[in-house]
């Protein structure tokens, strides 16, 4: 899900045409490599597609199920993860050996420290024309183009797999049991805009609790509410 949110962020300033854009753009990407270099999430998508694979397999002599559909579904799938095979080594593995990455990322830790005089090259590359650093930005992401896709259809599987239902917090606190056999791999939760209040998750294998804390202003803590709050909940398992 992280991985998610970056790529999202990534897109929406890869559309902008602006020094400070760009700049969000590679700060993205460069947190994107982070992720990549602390864990081999190659083979824990792939082995995670063939996982939803094979469940959606014992669904073919369902009649109840749309063949087609399940069909259509198990052939991206297959699409995904023959995508994800064919990329060889690590991802991304030249972006990881970039001397002009590298240096960006090494300064990125420093705050403050991406400043023109501290990175000459960098301010070289943003007063360059923006066809040229969106083209070199894009070429960047298209190195992640095939997990990202990756990630989006597991999580989308994930997120589907489980319709949203009414539920109650008494007091500000919900609490449910979770069945150790069929572990919960994502747990949903959806307020209207209009509720003066936002989720706060904490749980394990066994339950999970969710708090409705309320903001009040930016140099106070939140509170939890003392009010019952309806939400919409989802414990997404497949």
């Amino acid at each position: 899900m992280r991985l998610e949110y970056l790529f999202r962020q990534a897109g929406h300033h890869l559309n902008g045409k602006s020094v400070w854009d760009s700049r969000a753009t590679l700060n993205c990407i460069l947190e994107i490599i982070d992720i990549f270099g602390n864990t081999n999430l190659k083979s824990e998508v792939i082995k995670e597609l063939e996982r939803h694979a094979s469940n959606l397999k014992r669904l073919q002599q369902n009649p109840d199920v749309d063949a087609a559909q399940l069909e259509s579904l198990m052939n991206v799938i297959s699409t995904r993860v023959d995508g994800m095979h064919q990329i060889s080594g690590q991802i991304a593995s030249e972006l990881k050996t970039s001397e002009f990455l590298i240096s960006i990322r090494q300064r990125s830790a420093i705050p403050g420290g991406t400043c023109d005089f501290d990175l000459p090259a960098l301010h070289f590359w943003l007063q360059q024309p923006v066809r040229n650093r969106t083209r070199d930005l894009g070429g960047w992401l298209d190195n992640f183009d095939a997990i990202g896709q990756a990630i989006q259809l597991v999580l989308s599987l994930t997120r589907d797999s489980t319709p949203l239902k009414p539920a109650q917090a008494e007091g500000g606190v919900y609490q449910q049991t979770l069945d150790p056999n069929l572990p919960c791999q994502l747990v949903r939760i959806e307020l209207p805009s209009t509720q003066p209040c936002f989720a706060e998750l904490s749980g394990g294998r066994h339950r999970f609790t969710a708090r409705f804390m309320e903001f009040s202003t930016a140099e106070d803590r939140a509170r939890q509410t003392d009010q019952d709050v309806g939400f919409e909940l989802a414990c997404c398992v497949i």
